[in-house]
């Protein structure tokens, strides 16, 4: 089981480690950014943000 502001294993390690490169620790602290953003960062891909998006969702949260 992973913590409620995880980044869900989905994403992928390659995905996850870029996040945590850029300073982001949990997903919280994705909401409101706009998704060409998150595609800008080497690593973070087209399904990485799907996944994203859809536990941002579940949580009340979204991607601009």
């Amino acid at each position: 089981m992973t913590s409620p502001g995880a980044f869900p294993r989905a994403i992928g390690r390659p995905a996850t480690g870029a996040l945590l490169a850029e300073g982001y620790t949990d997903l919280t602290q994705l909401d409101g950014l706009a998704e060409a953003d998150l595609l800008t960062i080497h690593g973070v891909g087209p399904k990485a943000v799907s996944v994203l998006r859809a536990a941002l969702a579940e949580r009340g949260l979204s991607l601009r």
